[in-house]
């Protein structure tokens, strides 16, 4: 069940980014990501966005990581380095700084999709198509969340 310390950021939206490269949040959301929160570079050239309370718990795991390691530290690099924290605006838009909209290659239109703690943000073209193969593995995705006790 989920508690009132609980992310729980769910659904898919698509926005459009304005002339002013601000986008606006679901309005589903915005109590939950607060006035302020971290975007930076994620995984598969989408962006991860994170209330500040769920930030705060990632970069402590991450902290606990042996640096020792070229991996652990390539990685750090890559998602600490580019992460920006950004403030709500009274409606609830943010400004997507142009290296991250650059490195997601968002163009106008944004798909926004809740990934329980954090919010992933894609350009909508690259979701579809993402989207689209996903969907097509997804009995074979269930059997390996089965096999590791998950489902």
């Amino acid at each position: 069940m989920v508690g009132t310390n609980n992310t729980m950021l769910i659904g898919e939206y698509t926005h459009s980014i304005d002339a002013k490269k601000r986008l606006s949040l679901p309005s589903k959301w915005r109590r939950e990501l607060g006035k302020k929160i971290v975007v930076t570079r994620g995984l598969d050239n989408c962006l991860f966005v994170y209330p500040l309370k769920e930030w705060a718990k990632i970069t402590e795991k991450i902290g606990q990581l042996p640096f020792g390691q070229a991996d652990t530290r390539g990685f750090n690099r890559f998602f600490l380095s580019g992460a920006v924290e950004v403030e709500v605006d009274s409606v609830g838009r943010i400004l997507v700084p142009d290296f991250l909209k650059e490195f997601a290659r968002l163009t106008s239109k944004v798909v926004l999709a809740g990934i329980h703690d954090r919010v992933e943000m894609w350009d909508e073209k690259r979701w579809n198509e993402y989207k689209r193969r996903i969907e097509g593995q997804a009995d074979a995705l269930a059997e390996k969340l089965g096999e590791i006790g998950v489902l």
